[in-house]
């Protein structure tokens, strides 16, 4: 089923992709059909074990026939074939899809337009919010009658921002709950989201705590930030708080200040994020590969001299030896990234799986592998989106053209949100000095 609906809604978001990047307004259309075709319930996090019941495990008498599937990406679709995975739920059954179902669908859906990708990527992160970041015998949210259940889209950030940039949002408590006040900027969903996940420190103290709330509430005041190089239609933007109420029962979880008391288990919420944002990145590297090779398969090139050794060059469509030879080049980044991101994927879904139990060492092992997928990601995303221009020599929008240069401007936006140098130096670290990697919860 997610594989015919992540299809479509993919389809969809491709037809019009250059009139609403160059458009630039918020995505609420492009969430709409997220909504419709039931996408933001795709990835549910499963109940939390049952306290004393640990004799029945996550992987206790679980048959993995019995499971749902993924979506089977035809790779006749993708220039570099890249498939989904079937899964199950590592967890009991008791939550959605599994997490490489999960990346299946950013992919494809970033592949066709890369804001509503980031935007998808950042909703399913956020959407295990109080599972990673909850206490392990409490129950989410308390009483609370809403609950962070499946289907209502998600935006916000559950880290806290730069301290040189202001306190940040703030908790005092007030009653049985808390008021938020502060200013903070999201990267996505600012402006559609049902729900905003917001991190914010508590006055009382210090801790920085997971709150859910309403952006519908009169207190909360959304700017877009429309003037951006690439990325536009993600709903970013600052949020005012002005005295929000937030219930006790609509605080997630809670991130200790010192980073060394952070339990492994929850330290793999920034990993998850950043390895769903590398699935974009290697997304919009292959919808360019995918679009450009569709406009290079349409100019018949300029005759050449037939060589001995390749006399069909001379008269083959798309047959310059030297176009082919970048694409090979192209075509082979893409495999190699796919490679290492599904790799990642499978270490980081084995840890999420484990649950609490996880180690320090097997965390550290997922944040070399996530490394590694940034790394990689980061730059054969800005290289292939670069080199289609070159192949290609695509006109402007204005004139007709395939505006390739929109996957060039998202590349380039998202890759600048972390630096593949400080990912290196990290995995360098590690493989030479057994050191782990900075073990915090923060991206």
């Amino acid at each position: 089923m997610w594989r015919r609906v992540t299809r479509e809604v993919a389809d969809d978001l491709a037809a019009d992709a250059i009139a609403r990047d160059r458009a630039g307004k918020p995505p609420y259309d492009e969430v709409a059909r997220l909504r419709e075709a039931g996408l933001p319930a795709l990835l549910t996090p499963p109940a939390p074990p049952v306290r004393g019941a640990a004799e029945t495990g996550p992987d206790a008498d679980h048959d993995p026939a019995e499971a749902g599937h993924g979506p089977d990406i035809d790779p006749d679709h993708d220039p570099v074939g890249r498939r989904g995975h079937r899964g199950h739920d590592r967890q009991g059954g008791q939550g959605g899809a599994d997490w490489r179902t999960a990346t299946a669908v950013i992919r494809e859906i970033a592949a066709a337009d890369g804001s509503i990708g980031e935007l998808v990527a950042r909703h399913y992160v956020l959407s295990w919010s109080a599972r990673l970041f909850g206490a392990p015998d409490a129950t989410p949210h308390g009483h609370d009658p809403h609950p962070l259940t499946p289907g209502p889209l998600l935006g916000g950030s559950t880290d806290l921002p730069d301290p040189e940039g202001g306190p940040g949002p703030v908790l005092s408590p007030s009653g049985s709950g808390f008021l938020l006040n502060g200013r903070r900027s999201f990267a996505a969903g600012v402006t559609v989201a049902d729900r905003l996940v917001v991190g914010a420190t508590s006055s009382r103290t210090g801790e920085s705590l997971i709150a859910l709330v309403d952006p519908a509430h009169p207190g909360v005041l959304a700017a877009t930030d429309g003037d951006r190089l690439g990325q536009r239609l993600t709903g970013a933007g600052t949020v005012d708080f002005d005295k929000v109420p937030v219930p006790a029962g609509r605080i997630l979880g809670t991130l200790p200040g010192d980073e060394h008391a952070v339990p492994a288990f929850t330290a793999l919420a920034p990993l998850a994020l950043r390895l769903v944002l590398s699935h974009v990145a290697l997304g919009i590297a292959e919808g360019a590969l995918a679009e450009a090779r569709d406009v290079s398969r349409a100019v018949r090139p300029a005759l050449r001299a037939a060589s001995p050794d390749a006399p069909g060059y001379a008269v083959r469509p798309s047959g310059d030896p030297y176009l082919l030879l970048a694409y090979g080049e192209l075509a082979t980044a893409a495999h190699t990234s796919a490679a290492v991101v599904e790799r990642a994927t499978d270490a980081l879904e084995r840890g999420l799986g484990t649950g609490r139990d996880i180690g320090m060492d097997e965390r550290a092992e997922i944040a070399v592998l996530v490394a590694a997928a940034e790394a990689v990601t980061s730059r054969s995303a800005v290289d292939i989106t670069t080199r289609v221009l070159e192949l290609t020599q695509t006109p402007t929008v204005s004139d007709g053209g395939a505006a390739l240069d929109r996957f060039w401007r998202n590349a380039r936006a998202l890759t600048a949100q972390s630096s593949p140098t400080h990912r290196l130096r990290d995995i360098g670290d590690h493989y030479l000095n057994g050191t782990h990697p900075p073990f915090g919860a923060r991206f």
